[in-house]
């Protein structure tokens, strides 16, 4: 199925102005990393399929497993294709064809593809990956023209093969000022690992961009933009933004099925009915996409863990899903579950967080594909522990699962944020947490209890107190302001403790100027995303603004 594209303004704009900035002289390599299903090829692809400039040359290739002659033939054709096509000449996909018809134009860079496809036949040991990465500067010397590389899944090139491939690339990076690459990769441990130690250049050095789901109001309008908008009820809407964790893949999908299986609700029924009616038809979606051995979505997830499945250590690896799956995802409550030493078990996760299978949060693990941990619990899981081969049962059990997720969404959704923060302080238990590049402890309160404030638009609070800490904490639904800031601060200083920490939570995003007055007061503010990465690792629902 085709995902639909949808928002990414913000990364289209990024890559537009660093491709321009490359014919004024400028040129900053970049780098895309996300979990798989994210969105970064739909970004490349919307963005070459708007762009266009005769000065410069943008290639497409997906790096896959495959031989070095493969994948140098690739790299040729795609080169030669998009010079020929820049040119706006009628073209076949035939590297021969390519090669004979490009000599009229560029006859020594077509010299030096003659030299490397015959060294490659003759198994000769050039390095490949030189000769290759330096076409596009031979290239801008004969023609003027300018070229972007689009590697997907570049760390792919280690299993094409070339033993020094990073340190001849790196040398190449740094002089070549004609050629912008721009990599894209699913490997995000992996990726930052490289670019942090093999490619880390005087010169050339990569502007890493994460590529992030959507967020809760992009996920909103999304749904709200398709067919299905009109039949979805809100609350419904909400839950699943928070079922799919803002992927796209996810969305479109669940999407797409809703406009085909969900019926409108029947004015005369009961809201209560219609709620219900609602609730059950979009589990009997769930379970066609998740349970289902024909779902994509089962597919998907059930090709992903035979990755581990022919592992040695298999059980751990299986036992650490469903065990974060289902949150109990500290550390030290992981090991002592399965009964191992920390050490040992830092084995097995740190191998699992170098594959991206799950990520880490100080004391805590979390697997960011919400679907996948869904799945683990309600599908996988219960198929394994099940004594009986009767479909029927387990496909009641996963559907009355899916009910009461809903249902306990449901029951959050109409709690005051004031509540949830308090609930949420209720279950810390001194256990570090990393959010947006802070780290921070989250105390063990032996007293949360709620503050008035007495102003305009800053009235509700928090203070969380314990035996070496003291939070004092506003809660403010819509944006937060220099003022709101100001008199926060002001209002913290009635209490005194050595280790006191302000914070001010908003559903809003948070205006630079407000920012920065909250950095000059020392107060840390919390804005949605925040918050729900916190509200994950305690597997609570997600606030949907």
């Amino acid at each position: 199925m085709k995902e639909r594209f949808f928002d990414r303004k913000n990364y289209l704009e990024i890559l537009e102005k660093r491709v321009l900035g490359l014919k004024e002289g400028y040129r900053q390599n970049l780098a895309f990393i996300g979990e798989e299903g994210v969105g970064k090829t739909s970004i490349v692809s919307k963005f070459l399929g708007g762009f266009s400039d005769p000065r410069i040359i943008n290639v497409y290739l997906e790096v896959r497993p495959e031989s070095l002659e493969g994948f140098a033939r690739r790299f040729i054709g795609a080169l030669l294709y998009n010079f020929l096509s820049n040119s706006g000449l009628s073209l076949k996909e035939d590297l021969e064809y390519l090669v004979t018809k490009s000599s009229r134009y560029i006859p020594r860079t077509v010299e030096r593809i003659n030299f490397i496809l015959n060294e490659i036949s003759r198994r000769k040991k050039i390095n490949i990956f030189t000769e290759l990465f330096g076409l596009p500067e031979l290239l801008h010397q004969e023609t003027g023209k300018y070229s972007v590389l689009f590697l997907d899944e570049f760390h792919n090139l280690e299993d094409v093969g070339g033993k020094n491939l990073y340190r001849e690339w790196s040398k190449l990076l740094m002089v070549s000022k004609n050629t912008l690459y721009c990599l894209v990769s699913s490997r995000v441990f992996k990726t930052r690992l490289i670019l942090s130690k093999q490619l880390s250049l005087l010169f050339g050095n990569f502007e890493v961009i994460t590529i992030e789901p959507f967020d809760v109001h992009a996920s909103g309008r999304f749904l709200e933009q398709y067919p299905c908008g009109s039949v979805l009820r809100p609350e419904l809407k909400d839950f699943i933004i928070n079922f799919t964790g803002g992927y796209p893949l996810y969305l479109d999908l669940i999407a797409d099925a809703v406009k085909s299986g969900l019926k409108s609700a029947h004015p005369e029924l009961p809201e209560k009915n219609q709620s219900e009616s609602a609730a059950a038809q979009l589990a009997d979606i769930l379970e066609g996409l998740l349970f289902n051995d024909t779902g994509i979505l089962n597919q998907r997830f059930s090709n992903y863990i035979k990755r581990f499945l022919d592992q040695g250590s298999s059980n751990d690896y299986i036992s650490i899903f469903y065990l974060v799956a289902s949150g109990n995802n500290r550390i030290k409550d992981i090991a002592h579950i399965l009964r191992k030493q920390r050490k040992d078990l830092m084995v097995k996760v740190n191998y699992l967080l170098e594959l991206d299978a799950i990520v880490r949060s100080g004391d805590f693990l979390k697997i960011s594909d919400r679907l996948f941990a869904y799945w683990m619990r309600f599908v996988y899981q219960e198929k394994m522990r099940s004594l009986s081969f009767d479909a029927k049962n387990q496909k009641e059990k996963f559907r009355d699962n899916i009910k009461e997720l809903i249902s306990e969404f449901y029951r959050q959704s109409t709690k005051t944020l004031t509540s949830r923060v308090w609930e949420l302080l209720q279950l810390f238990d001194e256990d570090m947490v990393q959010i947006e590049r802070k780290k921070f402890r989250l105390h063990h309160f032996r007293e949360v209890k709620p503050l008035v404030f007495g102003h305009r638009f800053l009235k509700d609070g928090l203070l969380g107190r314990s035996s070496d800490a003291l939070w004092i904490m506003a809660i403010k639904p819509d944006a937060l302001t220099e003022q709101d800031i100001a008199e926060f601060s002001k209002e913290c200083k009635r209490y005194h403790h050595k280790s006191q920490r302000k914070i001010m939570v908003t559903l809003k995003d948070i205006d630079p100027n407000a920012r920065l007055r909250a950095l000059e007061e020392k107060v840390w503010t919390w804005d949605l995303n925040s918050l729900n990465q916190i509200l994950d690792l305690f597997s609570k629902p997600r606030v949907i603004a």
